[in-house]
């Protein structure tokens, strides 16, 4: 459904009435709770704007962290139907965020980082996590990132 032109909150808007048509439930109150946090963030501030595509991206990695975070604290409290429910939204909000970089993508780039700053151990962690954020970017989530870093340097 979604179109190449078609704008990030378009297509939320869009996603959001197919769920409700299907009365997909996770969807759609997936959705709502997403558009709720882009309004809040719309007239969060001085004044009330419009978001740019980057600003809903952040909004929608956000949440989806909000979502991720939530279930593993779910399942550290023994509570994996829960902790379930809050991955199926997270995998809603995933079909709006750009490809994720794999452990093996994230790794060599570490390596890369590490290698010209000279980093041997969990000390310089740092100085490295700087650098290899900036080349994952929105592509890899920092924890992720840091768990790899910290791997390599130990």
């Amino acid at each position: 459904m979604s179109e190449p032109t078609m704008t990030l909150t378009a297509r939320i808007d869009a996603d959001l009435k197919q769920a409700m048509r299907e009365r997909d439930e996770t969807a759609k109150l997936t959705l709502r709770a997403l558009k709720t946090a882009l309004l809040q963030a719309r007239t969060s501030g001085d004044a009330a704007h419009e978001l740019s595509e980057e600003e809903v991206l952040d909004v929608v990695r956000r949440e989806a962290k909000r979502r991720r975070d939530t279930a593993d604290e779910f399942e550290k409290l023994g509570a994996p139907e829960r902790a379930a429910t809050e991955m199926a939204e997270y995998a809603v909000l995933q079909r709006y965020l750009p490809q994720q970089l794999s452990d093996a993508e994230i790794e060599a780039i570490a390596r890369t980082v590490i290698a010209e700053v000279g980093a041997t151990s969990v000390k310089q962690l740092g100085q490295v996590m700087p650098a290899v954020l900036a080349q994952t970017g929105p592509r890899a989530d920092g924890k992720r990132v840091n768990q790899v870093v910290r791997r390599l340097l130990t």
